[in-house]
């Protein structure tokens, strides 16, 4: 079965939670994506951490331009494959919308002050709050209102979450799979970072090229190749070209790969899809080692750098500090929060303030909250 007749059709929607009249020259998915596009949320990403902060370069990633790079690749393969290109764009967009500050350090610290009050705090679930009811763009409903496919693929691009544990997520039948545009996202983001991670550390001199011959065998394959082949040429350009290498060799074989499961699943439609035992979109094995052995390599060599590792837990010891501020003094907090506290759990409210913090502005609140100096 060819991946296009696969393809998630915005005919065949579930629709919206509050019905809206056609638009006249966009479809429904595109709409979604303009909605992500002009999102407070996704703004805020250009302020939210990658892997390194601005004071290390204006050059190296953000969650924004990290997110572009993750479109752009969703593209890129969902149009490779026949797919539906503005779902998987959408889907990209909105990915790490719920990122709070700190990447993923900062995540896992929210979660753990979260499960001290018997709570959670995932990124997934958090973007299915902010398109749902914190973004207010409209007179006519809460949130951005967005189709169910872009709605359950922020749930499920990158996770099946057990029914029994998150009844609240019933709506998005989490027994069954997403369709093939969300299934991608998980792999095309390890493309994206994974790529770009190299790069950045590279340029921070942190990863260099001697790193390679005994702990990315398959790096060094490519850049020794590209090194006969151009002996007199820069050494940063013959990294960049290592890079490109690999991206696409990882594109791909997520698109052949996919495109193979497919066909030997016997799917015929995207409900087909959806009630097979599996996903089907992904990385063949051999390459999926290789991914993970790449991922190991980063872990070791560049996320926990001294340099990365002590900035990392400066940065998100505030947040934990702020978090635990909020919660004794929440009158602190701009009206809309504090009122919401009056009402609702306040752990939960905090964490819904925090979570939607640049970098910047949190370490200035815990600054002019706690007279502590931070910098980043």
């Amino acid at each position: 079965m060819n991946p296009a007749a696969l393809a998630m059709d915005a005919a065949l929607s579930r629709g919206r939670r509050w019905p809206e009249v056609a638009h006249p020259y966009r479809g429904e998915y595109a709409r979604d994506r303009d909605r992500v596009i002009h999102s407070r949320a996704f703004r805020r990403l250009e302020a939210k951490t990658q892997v390194f902060t601005t004071r290390y370069s204006d050059h190296f990633r953000n969650r924004l331009t990290h997110t572009i790079e993750v479109a752009q690749i969703a593209r890129t393969v969902a149009q490779a494959l026949g797919l539906n290109t503005d779902l998987a764009e959408a889907l990209a967009l909105a990915h790490d919308i719920g990122h709070p500050p700190f990447g993923h350090a900062g995540e896992g610290r929210l979660n753990e002050l979260m499960r001290g009050h018997g709570d959670r705090f995932d990124h997934n679930l958090h973007a299915l709050r902010i398109v749902e009811k914190f973004e207010q763009r409209y007179l006519d409903f809460p949130g951005l209102n967005l189709t169910f496919e872009v709605r359950e693929g922020i749930v499920k691009h990158s996770r099946d979450y057990a029914p029994a544990e998150f009844p609240e997520l019933a709506e998005y039948d989490l027994e069954l799979r997403p369709p093939l545009e969300a299934q991608l996202m998980n792999a095309v983001d390890e493309i994206a970072y994974n790529s770009a991670d190299l790069d950045d550390g590279f340029e921070a001199r942190l990863l260099v090229v001697e790193m390679l011959r005994d702990e990315a065998p398959f790096l060094s394959d490519i850049y020794g190749e590209i090194d006969r082949n151009h002996p007199s040429g820069r050494t940063k350009l013959k990294i960049d070209e290592t890079i490109k290498r690999l991206l696409d060799y990882l594109a791909t074989d997520l698109i052949e790969n996919t495109r193979l499961q497919t066909a030997e699943s016997g799917a015929k439609n995207t409900e087909d899809v959806r009630r097979f035992p599996r996903r089907l979109a992904g990385f063949s094995p051999p390459v999926a080692k290789i991914n993970s052995a790449l991922k190991k390599f980063l872990y070791r060599r560049l996320y926990d750098h001294p340099t990365i590792v002590e900035e990392r837990d400066r940065s998100v010891d505030a947040l934990e500090r702020l978090f635990r501020y909020y919660l004794a003094h929440p009158e602190t907090m701009p009206p809309y929060y504090s009122e919401l506290a009056l009402r609702e759990p306040p752990h939960r409210v905090v964490c819904d303030y925090i979570a939607g913090m640049t970098d910047h502005f949190l370490l200035r609140q815990h600054h002019e909250l706690l007279g502590v100096p931070t910098s980043i």
